[in-house]
């Protein structure tokens, strides 16, 4: 029976304990900040970024992983006799499925897949869990693809910002770009619908927005087994915590994660911003 290694970028912020549980190998964005670059979640911690985001003049942005940061991981785990089943945040969003790609060029001996999650946090995260735990319980490589392309079906985004200049300055906003500049002091509700970020709704206060949230998720898990929840914030837990405790009460979770959004999606974010993703069984 062949390995099978599964492999995803540091967008997700899959809890540490669930990395180390499923055998999660993790290849970091980066955060640039000036002169400055940081690996994501490893040079530079959430409570660092949120801190100085606050305060910092000086906006950061974020690229890719280098083609060589995913060649080296490819051919480490090929030559310990893996295959690899790559997972990462939207084509649309980010050029990291790019590197990855040209790095299983360079490696053509190297049996590699790679599935665009066409999604972000952990929406994401959840169709990498479902591929680890697949591949834990030694299923092939290809069933480990078939699984994530699956579970990115059945997995979903939803969330609030508390303001759209972060998405807007970072050309993430897709279908959001109609909200810009018209909705002052108006809570935008965004998800990711084929790798992109398109709004949902837009109301007047954050308690609405969180309502909303919770209203939505109820409705699209109505009638699904095994939902599996995770929060998204930006350096706001009590409220990923109320809005996980809400939706909590309304319906039977097979799993929950409480997760903060990383660095280089909360580049893109900004503070304050909380959501949850979800995936559910047909």
């Amino acid at each position: 029976m062949s390995k099978v290694a599964i492999v995803t970028d540091s967008s997700p912020n899959i809890p540490e304990h669930l990395i180390k549980e499923n055998h999660i190998h993790v290849v970091p964005l980066n955060v640039i900040w000036g002169e400055e670059s940081y690996f994501d979640g490893v040079e530079i911690t959430n409570a660092e970024f949120y801190s100085r985001l606050e305060t910092d003049k000086v906006m950061p942005s974020t690229s890719q992983p280098s083609v060589a940061a995913f060649e080296v991981l490819f051919r480490s785990l090929h030559e310990d006799g893996y295959e690899i089943l790559g997972s990462f945040l939207s084509e649309d969003l980010s050029g990291t499925i790019s590197s990855a790609t040209q790095a299983k060029k360079m490696l053509p001996e190297a049996k590699i897949e790679i599935v665009n999650s066409k999604s972000l946090a952990m929406a994401h995260g959840f169709q990498v869990l479902a591929a680890a735990r697949a591949a834990n319980n030694g299923a092939s490589l290809a069933e480990c693809k078939q699984i994530a392309e699956d579970a990115r079906d059945r997995s979903a985004v939803i969330f609030v910002l508390d303001t759209l200049e972060f998405l807007h300055r970072g050309g993430r906003v897709g279908g959001a770009k109609r909200f810009v500049g018209t909705l002052l002091n108006v809570k935008p509700i965004l998800t990711v619908e084929d790798g992109l970020i398109v709004p949902l709704d837009s109301v007047r206060t954050q308690k609405k927005a969180l309502e909303a949230i919770v209203d939505m998720i109820e409705e699209r898990t109505k009638g699904h087994k095994n939902i599996r929840l995770a929060t998204l914030h930006a350096n706001n837990p009590e409220t990923a915590q109320f809005i996980l405790d809400e939706i909590t009460e309304r319906l039977p979770l097979d799993e929950k994660v409480f997760a903060e959004l990383s660095p280089v999606l909360g580049t893109h974010a900004g503070p304050g911003a909380v959501g949850l993703a979800y995936l559910v069984d047909m």
